[in-house]
């Protein structure tokens, strides 16, 4: 190495929710990052929406997955965490061991965000993990009909058009406004990168970009913006959509274009191999179009990132990091050769 040469840490921020976002991190979590997740507190259904109903707090469950791919444990330990009661099991019935453990922690330290960065230095986490609220938010939409709805099962359960979402308060919280913690604005201004999905454009991954002080944040950070385009459309939130249309939808909440690239897949999906009842949430492949990406601003890589497993379509989380990876080590660079 040169006495005079630079080497910088990539710092990585992924923000959203759902399944897809632990595949993402998994990836990442192979090479020399500072990673960073930020984690949507919209959810409403399951086990982690009797929670936070039951006890006022985040919806744990995405915390609790993305918890689980990022600490460096025992696999017996991680398999004790992700334990689910059996639904014969009455009160516990359908609620995983560590959504269970993450509520005590936010009653125990008055205070999810603190509770959750205690157990994450309990559990070894490589990394941060940031709920983009201290509270739980209401998520609210307007369907192109001009109709109105509010929570996240009800939303995707309508299966109408929808035109926009926004993220509020709950009607008892402290906060006039939904706003993140100050950590979670930190991290997105001093990224190297943001990465924007996969998941559920308008329950897991919108839910987090439309909190007013994110949404600032995101205009104003210097990182380089990717979004990993899903490989499915969804059911009542995303039918028809078209990639370019997905970058549309995010670049239209935040008032300006603010996706620089665009992670997409180029493999096509036999759909003799998708348990469509199985995975009765998706609808068909998301029509690749890179052109329509490129009006909207942002670059289209692709490549073949497709992973059949368990009779469905999924992201190949090696893969998309290899990509990420690429964007930020090219960004470094160039950071670096302006020093």
């Amino acid at each position: 190495m040169k006495q005079n040469e630079i080497v910088n840490t990539p710092r990585i921020v992924v923000i959203g929710g759902g399944s897809g976002q632990p595949i993402i991190l998994k990836g990442l979590k192979q090479y020399d990052v500072d990673l960073t997740a930020v984690i949507t507190v919209a959810d409403d259904g399951g086990s982690s929406g009797t929670l936070r109903d039951y006890l006022n707090i985040i919806p744990p469950g995405d915390v609790r997955n993305v918890m689980a791919v990022m600490s460096d444990v025992s696999d017996e330990l991680i398999d004790i965490f992700q334990y689910r009661f059996k639904k014969e099991d009455e009160m516990l019935a359908g609620h995983a061991l560590g959504n269970l453990i993450i509520a005590a922690m936010a009653e125990k330290e008055n205070d999810i965000f603190r509770g959750v960065q205690i157990l994450s230095r309990l559990m070894n986490v490589e990394g941060h993990i940031y709920p983009v609220a201290n509270e739980p938010l209401v998520l609210h939409a307007q369907f192109k009909d001009g109709t109105e709805l509010s929570g996240e099962a009800e939303i995707t359960a309508a299966h109408k058009v929808i035109d926009h979402i926004w993220v509020t308060p709950q009607e008892n919280s402290r906060m006039k406004e939904a706003q993140a913690p100050s950590e979670v604005i930190n991290a997105i201004l001093n990224a190297d990168e943001i990465v924007l999905g996969p998941g559920s454009l308008y329950t897991s991954v919108l839910p987090n970009l439309v909190v007013p002080n994110v949404k600032e944040a995101l205009k104003l950070t210097p990182a380089k913006i990717t979004y990993v385009a899903n490989i499915m459309t969804q059911k009542g939130e995303t039918d028809n959509y078209t990639e370019s249309d997905h970058v549309h939808a995010i670049n239209q909440h935040m008032g300006e274009n603010i996706v620089d690239a665009v992670i997409m897949n180029s493999a096509p999906v036999p759909e003799d191999y998708i348990d469509w009842q199985r995975w009765n949430e998706v609808s068909h492949q998301v029509q690749s179009d890179p052109e329509d990406v490129r009006k909207e601003g942002a670059v289209p890589i692709t490549g073949n990132l497709l992973q059949l497993r368990d009779d469905g379509a999924f992201h190949d989380g090696d893969m998309v990091a290899s990509l990420i990876m690429q964007i930020a080590e090219d960004k470094t660079k160039r950071d670096n050769s302006i020093q």
